[in-house]
């Protein structure tokens, strides 16, 4: 059950990470005067939602707070990776995010990462 709950933690934060992004892509750009800012970012944050991407947030939290009671926090953070790699490969398909071979590099040192550190348990 340990894995659920760390699953569950990456869900919903990558949930929240491309919802955000693809809200906020609909905005447009933030303004220059500080009064346009706090305005835009108001009515950002009334958008139901970007107030669901804060709200899968919390439920990530309380995934994480039960993975906490499964596992020892350096066993089961460096899963937590996998959300870099779930956000890349996502916002890939859905934004047409570039893909580079830095970047493939990158996401492959995390998985390589994650495989040798899954094996310390």
């Amino acid at each position: 059950m340990g894995y659920v709950y760390i699953l569950g933690t990456i869900f919903f934060t990558v949930y929240g990470q491309l919802v955000l992004k693809w809200k906020i892509d609909q905005y447009g750009s933030l303004p220059q005067e500080w009064m346009d800012k706090l305005l835009f970012l108001l009515q950002l944050l009334l958008n139901p939602w970007i107030l669901s991407g804060f709200l899968s947030a919390f439920v990530a939290s309380l995934f994480w707070m039960a993975a906490m009671t499964k596992f020892n926090i350096s066993y089961a953070y460096p899963f937590m990776s996998l959300s870099f790699v779930l956000v890349f490969l996502l916002s890939v398909f859905l934004f047409g995010d570039p893909v580079t071979g830095k970047k493939v590099l990158g996401l492959a040192l995390i998985v390589a990462g994650i495989i040798v550190t899954s094996q310390s348990l």
